[in-house]
Protein backbone atom coordinates (compact mmCIF):
# COMPACT_ATOMS: atom_id res chain seq x y z
CA UNK A 1 0.00 0.00 0.00
CA UNK A 2 1.38 3.45 -0.96
CA UNK A 3 1.47 6.64 1.22
CA UNK A 4 1.95 10.23 1.06
CA UNK A 5 4.45 11.79 3.58
CA UNK A 6 6.21 15.07 2.75
CA UNK A 7 4.59 15.64 -0.67
CA UNK A 8 6.43 12.40 -1.50
CA UNK A 9 4.33 9.38 -2.50
CA UNK A 10 6.43 6.05 -0.88
CA UNK A 11 6.03 2.79 -2.87
CA UNK A 12 7.18 0.57 -0.26
CA UNK A 13 6.51 1.94 3.33
CA UNK A 14 6.88 -1.29 5.15
CA UNK A 15 10.55 -1.48 4.38
CA UNK A 16 10.96 1.64 7.16
CA UNK A 17 11.65 -1.55 9.39
CA UNK A 18 15.34 -1.07 7.70
CA UNK A 19 15.88 2.27 9.71
CA UNK A 20 16.32 -0.10 11.99
CA UNK A 21 19.59 -0.79 10.66
CA UNK A 22 20.39 2.39 10.41
CA UNK A 23 20.29 3.04 14.29
CA UNK A 24 22.20 -0.17 14.62
CA UNK A 25 24.77 1.00 12.31
CA UNK A 26 24.88 4.35 14.11
CA UNK A 27 25.05 2.78 17.40
CA UNK A 28 27.97 0.45 16.31
CA UNK A 29 30.38 3.00 14.35
CA UNK A 30 29.49 5.27 17.49
CA UNK A 31 31.30 2.94 19.48
CA UNK A 32 33.48 1.59 17.20
CA UNK A 33 34.94 5.05 16.75
CA UNK A 34 35.15 6.02 20.84
CA UNK A 35 37.06 2.65 21.09
CA UNK A 36 39.34 3.74 18.06
CA UNK A 37 39.97 7.58 20.03
CA UNK A 38 40.49 5.97 23.10
CA UNK A 39 42.94 3.14 22.86
CA UNK A 40 45.05 5.79 20.54
CA UNK A 41 44.68 8.32 23.54
CA UNK A 42 46.07 5.60 25.68
CA UNK A 43 48.81 4.46 23.55
CA UNK A 44 50.04 8.55 22.50
CA UNK A 45 48.46 10.86 24.11
CA UNK A 46 48.77 13.83 23.00
CA UNK A 47 51.20 12.64 20.46
CA UNK A 48 48.92 10.09 18.90
CA UNK A 49 49.00 12.09 15.39
CA UNK A 50 52.59 12.00 15.04
CA UNK A 51 53.27 8.52 16.77
CA UNK A 52 50.49 6.51 14.99
CA UNK A 53 51.14 6.83 11.60
CA UNK A 54 47.63 7.76 9.35
CA UNK A 55 45.11 7.75 12.56
CA UNK A 56 43.21 11.07 12.16
CA UNK A 57 40.38 11.57 14.45
CA UNK A 58 38.16 13.79 11.93
CA UNK A 59 39.54 11.03 9.14
CA UNK A 60 37.61 8.62 11.44
CA UNK A 61 34.87 10.76 11.94
CA UNK A 62 34.34 11.06 8.14
CA UNK A 63 34.45 7.67 7.18
CA UNK A 64 31.52 7.10 10.07
CA UNK A 65 29.93 10.06 8.73
CA UNK A 66 30.25 8.60 4.68
CA UNK A 67 29.00 5.38 6.10
CA UNK A 68 25.92 6.50 7.80
CA UNK A 69 25.11 8.77 5.17
CA UNK A 70 25.03 6.39 2.81
CA UNK A 71 22.65 3.90 4.57
CA UNK A 72 20.22 6.12 5.38
CA UNK A 73 20.08 7.00 1.68
CA UNK A 74 19.94 3.25 0.75
CA UNK A 75 17.00 2.79 3.56
CA UNK A 76 15.44 5.73 1.51
CA UNK A 77 15.85 3.67 -2.12
CA UNK A 78 14.06 0.77 -0.37
CA UNK A 79 11.10 3.04 0.54
CA UNK A 80 10.54 3.46 -3.03
CA UNK A 81 9.77 7.07 -3.20
CA UNK A 82 7.74 8.31 -5.94
CA UNK A 83 6.93 11.69 -7.59
CA UNK A 84 6.41 13.53 -11.38
CA UNK A 85 3.20 11.93 -13.15
CA UNK A 86 3.91 9.96 -16.06
CA UNK A 87 1.34 8.64 -18.32
CA UNK A 88 2.05 5.49 -20.56
CA UNK A 89 -0.20 4.51 -23.62
CA UNK A 90 -0.71 0.47 -24.00
CA UNK A 91 -2.51 -0.67 -26.77
CA UNK A 92 -4.22 -3.95 -26.10
CA UNK A 93 -4.51 -6.49 -28.53
CA UNK A 94 -7.02 -9.79 -28.68
CA UNK A 95 -9.54 -10.89 -30.75
CA UNK A 96 -13.23 -10.29 -30.72
CA UNK A 97 -15.51 -13.09 -29.79
CA UNK A 98 -19.14 -13.64 -28.75
CA UNK A 99 -20.64 -16.67 -27.22
CA UNK A 100 -24.46 -17.49 -28.09
CA UNK A 101 -26.47 -19.70 -25.53
CA UNK A 102 -29.48 -21.63 -26.56
CA UNK A 103 -32.23 -20.99 -23.96
CA UNK A 104 -34.37 -22.93 -25.52
CA UNK A 105 -36.76 -24.91 -23.02
CA UNK A 106 -34.88 -28.18 -24.17
CA UNK A 107 -31.67 -27.10 -22.56
CA UNK A 108 -33.30 -28.05 -19.51
CA UNK A 109 -32.95 -31.64 -20.47
CA UNK A 110 -30.84 -33.78 -18.43
CA UNK A 111 -28.83 -35.66 -20.71
CA UNK A 112 -26.21 -33.50 -19.39
CA UNK A 113 -25.60 -33.09 -15.47
CA UNK A 114 -26.93 -31.63 -13.77
CA UNK A 115 -28.85 -30.35 -17.28
CA UNK A 116 -27.81 -29.12 -20.56
CA UNK A 117 -28.19 -25.38 -19.61
CA UNK A 118 -25.90 -25.43 -16.71
CA UNK A 119 -23.40 -27.73 -18.42
CA UNK A 120 -23.18 -24.95 -20.68
CA UNK A 121 -22.66 -21.95 -18.53
CA UNK A 122 -19.74 -23.91 -16.85
CA UNK A 123 -18.50 -24.84 -20.40
CA UNK A 124 -18.49 -20.66 -21.09
CA UNK A 125 -16.54 -20.04 -18.05
CA UNK A 126 -14.13 -22.14 -19.05
CA UNK A 127 -13.61 -21.11 -22.08
CA UNK A 128 -13.70 -17.49 -21.20
CA UNK A 129 -10.63 -18.31 -18.43
CA UNK A 130 -8.77 -19.85 -21.01
CA UNK A 131 -9.07 -17.14 -23.13
CA UNK A 132 -6.23 -14.69 -23.28
CA UNK A 133 -6.82 -11.03 -23.86
CA UNK A 134 -9.88 -11.48 -26.07
CA UNK A 135 -13.13 -9.34 -26.06
CA UNK A 136 -16.56 -11.57 -25.15
CA UNK A 137 -19.46 -10.84 -25.18
CA UNK A 138 -23.11 -13.02 -24.63
CA UNK A 139 -26.23 -13.57 -26.72
CA UNK A 140 -28.94 -15.40 -25.43
CA UNK A 141 -31.36 -17.13 -28.14
CA UNK A 142 -34.04 -19.33 -28.73
CA UNK A 143 -37.04 -18.16 -31.21
CA UNK A 144 -35.07 -14.75 -31.18
CA UNK A 145 -31.73 -13.21 -30.05
CA UNK A 146 -30.60 -10.45 -28.09
CA UNK A 147 -27.39 -9.21 -26.62
CA UNK A 148 -27.21 -10.11 -22.99
CA UNK A 149 -23.73 -8.93 -22.35
CA UNK A 150 -21.78 -6.26 -24.75
CA UNK A 151 -18.00 -7.42 -26.01
CA UNK A 152 -15.76 -6.64 -22.53
CA UNK A 153 -12.59 -7.47 -21.67
CA UNK A 154 -14.15 -7.32 -17.70
CA UNK A 155 -14.27 -11.37 -17.68
CA UNK A 156 -15.87 -10.73 -14.15
CA UNK A 157 -18.88 -8.73 -15.65
CA UNK A 158 -19.37 -11.35 -17.83
CA UNK A 159 -19.58 -13.67 -15.47
CA UNK A 160 -22.25 -11.76 -13.65
CA UNK A 161 -24.51 -11.45 -16.65
CA UNK A 162 -24.05 -15.05 -17.40
CA UNK A 163 -24.92 -16.10 -14.08
CA UNK A 164 -28.30 -14.18 -14.28
CA UNK A 165 -29.23 -16.62 -16.58
CA UNK A 166 -31.44 -19.52 -15.17
CA UNK A 167 -34.75 -21.23 -15.92
CA UNK A 168 -36.67 -18.04 -15.37
CA UNK A 169 -34.85 -17.32 -18.12
CA UNK A 170 -35.62 -20.39 -20.46
CA UNK A 171 -37.53 -18.92 -23.61
CA UNK A 172 -40.62 -21.37 -24.02
CA UNK A 173 -40.35 -20.75 -27.99
CA UNK A 174 -38.19 -23.21 -30.18
CA UNK A 175 -34.89 -23.05 -30.95
CA UNK A 176 -33.83 -20.90 -34.26
CA UNK A 177 -29.67 -20.59 -35.16
CA UNK A 178 -30.26 -18.55 -37.90
CA UNK A 179 -31.38 -15.35 -34.77
CA UNK A 180 -28.49 -15.93 -33.34
CA UNK A 181 -26.31 -15.43 -36.25
CA UNK A 182 -28.58 -12.86 -37.29
CA UNK A 183 -27.54 -10.88 -34.08
CA UNK A 184 -23.86 -11.54 -34.20
CA UNK A 185 -23.72 -10.38 -37.63
CA UNK A 186 -25.82 -7.18 -36.52
CA UNK A 187 -23.34 -6.66 -33.38
CA UNK A 188 -20.16 -6.80 -35.35
CA UNK A 189 -21.71 -4.51 -38.18
CA UNK A 190 -20.44 -1.76 -35.30
CA UNK A 191 -17.09 -2.94 -35.80
CA UNK A 192 -16.42 -2.72 -39.47
CA UNK A 193 -12.85 -2.83 -39.05
CA UNK A 194 -12.46 -5.79 -37.51
CA UNK A 195 -10.61 -8.39 -39.94
CA UNK A 196 -11.64 -11.87 -37.46
CA UNK A 197 -15.09 -11.92 -36.46
CA UNK A 198 -15.85 -14.80 -34.05
CA UNK A 199 -18.46 -16.92 -32.89
CA UNK A 200 -19.38 -19.80 -30.77
CA UNK A 201 -22.49 -21.35 -30.26
CA UNK A 202 -23.49 -23.64 -27.25
CA UNK A 203 -26.60 -25.71 -28.35
CA UNK A 204 -28.30 -28.57 -28.78
CA UNK A 205 -28.78 -28.38 -32.57
CA UNK A 206 -32.46 -28.40 -32.56
CA UNK A 207 -33.06 -25.74 -35.20
CA UNK A 208 -36.39 -24.23 -36.63
CA UNK A 209 -34.79 -21.56 -38.92
CA UNK A 210 -36.65 -20.61 -41.82
CA UNK A 211 -33.98 -19.29 -43.79
CA UNK A 212 -30.27 -20.96 -42.04
CA UNK A 213 -28.95 -21.42 -45.36
CA UNK A 214 -29.08 -17.96 -47.11
CA UNK A 215 -27.80 -16.46 -43.48
CA UNK A 216 -25.33 -18.64 -43.99
CA UNK A 217 -23.79 -17.40 -47.31
CA UNK A 218 -24.64 -13.93 -45.68
CA UNK A 219 -22.05 -15.04 -42.63
CA UNK A 220 -19.61 -15.97 -44.79
CA UNK A 221 -19.30 -12.94 -47.05
CA UNK A 222 -19.54 -10.94 -43.36
CA UNK A 223 -16.30 -12.80 -42.56
CA UNK A 224 -17.72 -14.43 -39.63
CA UNK A 225 -16.08 -17.84 -38.41
CA UNK A 226 -18.52 -19.96 -36.42
CA UNK A 227 -17.93 -22.52 -34.25
CA UNK A 228 -20.38 -25.00 -32.02
CA UNK A 229 -20.21 -26.90 -28.73
CA UNK A 230 -23.03 -29.47 -29.16
CA UNK A 231 -24.55 -29.86 -25.87
CA UNK A 232 -26.53 -33.14 -25.30
CA UNK A 233 -26.43 -36.78 -26.28
CA UNK A 234 -27.83 -38.53 -29.39
CA UNK A 235 -30.15 -40.78 -26.80
CA UNK A 236 -31.57 -37.73 -25.73
CA UNK A 237 -33.78 -36.94 -22.52
CA UNK A 238 -36.95 -35.39 -21.63
CA UNK A 239 -38.37 -32.00 -21.34
CA UNK A 240 -38.68 -31.50 -17.82
CA UNK A 241 -41.16 -28.32 -17.09
CA UNK A 242 -41.23 -26.05 -13.92
CA UNK A 243 -43.99 -24.33 -12.03
CA UNK A 244 -43.47 -20.62 -11.17
CA UNK A 245 -41.76 -21.17 -8.07
CA UNK A 246 -39.35 -23.60 -9.73
CA UNK A 247 -40.43 -27.32 -8.62
CA UNK A 248 -40.85 -29.82 -11.46
CA UNK A 249 -44.52 -30.49 -12.57
CA UNK A 250 -43.86 -33.25 -15.38
CA UNK A 251 -41.84 -33.35 -18.56
CA UNK A 252 -43.37 -31.77 -21.91
CA UNK A 253 -45.52 -33.79 -24.12
CA UNK A 254 -46.78 -33.57 -27.65
CA UNK A 255 -50.35 -33.77 -29.25
CA UNK A 256 -50.60 -37.60 -28.25
CA UNK A 257 -49.70 -37.19 -25.10
CA UNK A 258 -46.44 -38.77 -25.58
CA UNK A 259 -43.16 -37.46 -23.56
CA UNK A 260 -41.43 -35.39 -26.11
CA UNK A 261 -37.44 -36.83 -26.60
CA UNK A 262 -34.86 -33.87 -27.37
CA UNK A 263 -31.31 -35.32 -28.64
CA UNK A 264 -28.47 -33.57 -29.71
CA UNK A 265 -28.63 -32.59 -33.42
CA UNK A 266 -24.67 -32.54 -34.74
CA UNK A 267 -25.21 -33.34 -38.51
CA UNK A 268 -26.85 -29.82 -38.70
CA UNK A 269 -23.94 -28.31 -36.83
CA UNK A 270 -21.23 -29.83 -38.21
CA UNK A 271 -21.96 -28.70 -41.50
CA UNK A 272 -22.97 -24.83 -40.07
CA UNK A 273 -19.54 -24.86 -38.89
CA UNK A 274 -17.67 -26.79 -41.70
CA UNK A 275 -18.50 -23.66 -44.11
CA UNK A 276 -18.52 -20.93 -41.63
CA UNK A 277 -14.86 -21.54 -41.46
CA UNK A 278 -15.23 -23.18 -37.97
CA UNK A 279 -15.52 -26.83 -36.06
CA UNK A 280 -17.67 -28.59 -34.36
CA UNK A 281 -17.05 -30.05 -31.10
CA UNK A 282 -19.24 -32.11 -28.31
CA UNK A 283 -19.13 -31.47 -25.20
CA UNK A 284 -16.92 -33.41 -23.09
CA UNK A 285 -16.71 -34.10 -19.08
CA UNK A 286 -13.39 -32.68 -19.00
CA UNK A 287 -12.11 -29.50 -20.65
CA UNK A 288 -10.86 -31.34 -23.82
CA UNK A 289 -13.43 -29.71 -26.24
CA UNK A 290 -12.56 -26.13 -24.58
CA UNK A 291 -8.59 -26.41 -24.76
CA UNK A 292 -9.35 -27.13 -28.48
CA UNK A 293 -11.79 -24.61 -29.33
CA UNK A 294 -9.12 -22.50 -27.58
CA UNK A 295 -6.06 -23.63 -29.85
CA UNK A 296 -8.32 -23.20 -32.81
CA UNK A 297 -9.31 -19.17 -31.60
CA UNK A 298 -5.57 -18.46 -30.89
CA UNK A 299 -5.24 -19.54 -34.07
CA UNK A 300 -6.48 -15.89 -35.89
CA UNK A 301 -4.95 -13.20 -35.85
CA UNK A 302 -4.94 -10.35 -32.99
CA UNK A 303 -6.13 -7.03 -33.59
CA UNK A 304 -5.70 -4.06 -31.75
CA UNK A 305 -8.93 -3.67 -29.43
CA UNK A 306 -8.11 -0.46 -27.37
CA UNK A 307 -5.65 2.05 -26.20
CA UNK A 308 -5.59 2.65 -22.47
CA UNK A 309 -3.84 5.85 -20.85
CA UNK A 310 -2.23 4.85 -17.93
CA UNK A 311 -0.61 7.35 -15.54
CA UNK A 312 2.09 6.81 -12.99
CA UNK A 313 4.47 8.06 -10.49
CA UNK A 314 8.06 7.90 -11.63
CA UNK A 315 10.41 6.00 -9.48
CA UNK A 316 13.16 8.08 -7.83
CA UNK A 317 14.92 5.64 -5.60
CA UNK A 318 18.03 5.00 -8.53
CA UNK A 319 18.96 8.68 -7.52
CA UNK A 320 18.95 7.72 -3.65
CA UNK A 321 21.00 4.67 -4.57
CA UNK A 322 23.34 6.69 -6.58
CA UNK A 323 24.38 9.00 -3.43
CA UNK A 324 24.36 6.13 -1.51
CA UNK A 325 27.28 4.45 -3.45
CA UNK A 326 28.93 7.43 -3.91
CA UNK A 327 29.30 7.57 -0.02
CA UNK A 328 30.04 4.16 0.51
CA UNK A 329 32.86 4.31 -2.19
CA UNK A 330 34.29 7.71 -0.70
CA UNK A 331 34.63 5.87 2.48
CA UNK A 332 36.17 3.12 1.12
CA UNK A 333 38.71 5.85 -0.47
CA UNK A 334 39.48 7.05 2.91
Amino acid sequence: MKTVIFGITWGAPHNVVFFILLLAAIAILSYWFMRKKHAAQVLAGSWVGSLIKGFSTTKLLGKIMLMTTGIFFLCIALLRPQWNNKEEIIMQEGRDLFIALDISRSMLATDCVPDRLTCAKEKIKELVKQLDAERVGLILFSGSAFVQCPLTADYAAFNLYLDQVDVETISSGSTALDQAIKETIRAFTRLPERKNKLLVLLTDGEDFSSNLHTLKQHAQQSGLHIFALGVGTQEGAPIPLYDTHGKRIGHQKDDNGSIVITRLHDEMLRALTNDAGGIYLAITDDDTDIRTLVSKVKQFEREALNEHVYAQLEEQYPYFLLISFICFALEWLL
